[in-house]
């Protein structure tokens, strides 16, 4: 057999090497990495991920913080307003406490109610007045209940018409500081459309890059020849996603049903979101879901753990639950280390290198569950795979595990030790499962999709039989599935099936 190492990867901002492949022909076959290739261009996402991240949190605050002063301000307006009235039987005048209670309750109405969306604006009134009816409820209940409706009812609709003028007054104004005056389209991410903007695809284009959006339109390429006006043509779409950055591609032209796919698939593997006017498209193997951008419906295709909100409310739940469940675990984490030393020689913990989040290399954190330098041993056990692929190696009575071992995998707490991984943000509480750099010369392109999400201590393939899943497919699918429809409840789902999962030890060794 031959060893042939594959050309040097650069990775976050270093060159390091993939392990060798070895060629079961006798004949020696040259592996080349390019300059576009999957894994190359996972990690330039991670790389990028950062600076987006803190571009679009900046934008969502800056939006939040001045339309949260405008409902402030509109209501005080509002209370100086019926006090110069001589108004003062309403919640908003009648005592301090009150109007406190008031400001509280309607500040939570206008966001339950979406009066903060940056993409629709013909029915902001109607949002505006759900939320100026819902506010004044908790105070003026009570009254309701022991004085009757009646004496109460003109207080009430006083109290409502009161919020809601000032309030959608003000947001109007609001409006105009975030459109015209700042932050406008800074800080908003590329986008580019498919096609010449003429006719309906004007109205697309402006639809999408309206200042106070999320995108700003740089330019077009062409779908058929090139144009002196175009960034390019759809064959040069792969290079102007990468050297500028592209955040979303907006599709204005009817393209040939291969040809779009081909589109989809060539944004999801940059990273970057699919817009196109909602209309009856179907694209295998992705879901599209339906989002509104300045009162104009787009399909949405894109992976949504890849957008800023996602990634910051992903990290918040990590972090908060990993530290609780520490808390509460550490006497059993501690007794399980004690046990695993009096069990067999050897530290308490496994430490091995793996492939995190676009490539990049971290330490994975175990209890040991086989004896020391077990890992050296794994080739001489392949033979005993019960898959055939080296790349889910997996030993159904493997003669390395102690007798511990055996007991921590089937129940799963060798796991318990990634807490601190997920803490430190290498790993997440759920994501695909974590990946084995030396398998990365074997990947197709599509393989590499995994790398957009952290690995997890918990996920699709562990909650769906974990072990009895034999065929690599299968796992890159149940990856990848996890990582383009995630979303919150997606991992509150995985969370409380992994109990049942763990409790019945199905595929656990």
């Amino acid at each position: 057999m031959t060893r042939i190492y594959p050309a040097n990867v650069y990775r976050s901002h270093r060159t390091e090497y993939l392990p060798p492949v070895i060629l079961k022909s006798g004949e020696a076959k040259e592996l080349r990495i390019g300059p576009r290739s999957a894994l190359l261009r996972r990690s330039a996402l991670l790389d990028r991920r950062p600076h987006a991240v803190r571009r679009h949190t900046k934008r969502v605050a800056t939006r939040f913080g001045i339309l949260l002063a405008g409902d402030l301000a509109a209501l005080l307006l509002a209370r100086a307003l019926l006090e110069l009235a001589g108004v003062s039987s309403t919640p908003l005048t009648a005592d301090p406490r009150h109007f406190g209670i008031l400001t509280i309750t309607a500040l939570a109405a206008l966001f339950a109610t979406g009066s903060h969306s940056r993409h629709r604006t013909l029915n902001l009134p109607i949002r505006l007045f759900g939320a100026a009816l819902i506010a004044p409820i908790p105070l003026l209940l009570p009254a309701f209940v022991h004085y009757g409706t009646q004496p109460r009812l003109g207080s009430f609709a006083l109290t409502v018409l009161a919020i809601w003028l000032p309030v959608f007054a003000i947001r109007q104004f609001s409006e105009f500081i975030l459109r015209h005056v700042w932050p406008r389209q800074h800080g908003a991410g590329a986008a580019i459309l498919v096609g010449a903007p003429q006719g309906k695809a004007l109205s697309l284009a402006g639809a999408i890059g309206a200042p106070g959006g999320d995108f700003a339109v740089i330019g077009y390429v062409s779908t058929g020849d090139a144009d002196a006006d175009a960034l390019g043509t759809l064959k040069d779409l792969p290079s102007i996603i990468d050297t500028r950055e592209v955040e979303a591609v907006v599709v204005c032209s009817e393209l040939p049903r291969a040809q779009m796919d081909a589109l989809v698939e060539e944004c999801l593997d940059a990273g970057c979101q699919v817009l196109y006017p909602a209309r009856a498209i179907h694209v295998a193997g992705v879901r599209p879901s339906l989002v509104w951008h300045h009162d104009q419906p787009f399909f949405e295709l894109g992976s949504p753990v890849l957008k800023a909100r996602a990634l910051i409310s992903k990290r918040i739940v990590d972090v908060v639950l990993s530290v609780i469940l520490l808390v509460i675990l550490s006497p059993v984490l501690l007794i399980i280390a004690i046990l695993v030393r009096l069990d067999s020689p050897g530290p308490a913990f496994f430490r091995q290198e793996r492939a995190g989040l676009g490539g990049r290399r971290f330490l994975m954190i175990k209890f040991r569950t086989m004896r020391d330098g077990a890992d050296l041993e794994k080739m001489d056990l392949a033979h005993l795979n019960r898959t055939g692929d080296s790349r889910i190696f997996k030993i159904q009575n493997d003669p390395r595990t102690t007798r511990l071992g055996g007991t921590l995998r089937r129940w799963s707490l060798d796991e318990l030790p990634q807490l601190l991984n997920v803490i430190v943000g290498d790993m997440s509480l759920v994501g695909p499962r974590p990946f084995f750099e030396s398998d990365f010369p074997s990947y197709e392109d599509h393989h590499f999709r995994r790398l957009d999400a952290k690995p997890g201590i918990t996920g699709l393939w562990q909650v769906s039989g974990r072990s009895e899943i034999l065929d690599f497919e299968d796992v890159i699918y149940l990856d990848r599935q996890y990582i383009e429809q995630w979303s919150f409840w997606l991992d509150v789902s995985i969370l409380f099936r992994t109990i049942p999962a763990v409790l019945r030890r199905t595929g656990a060794y």
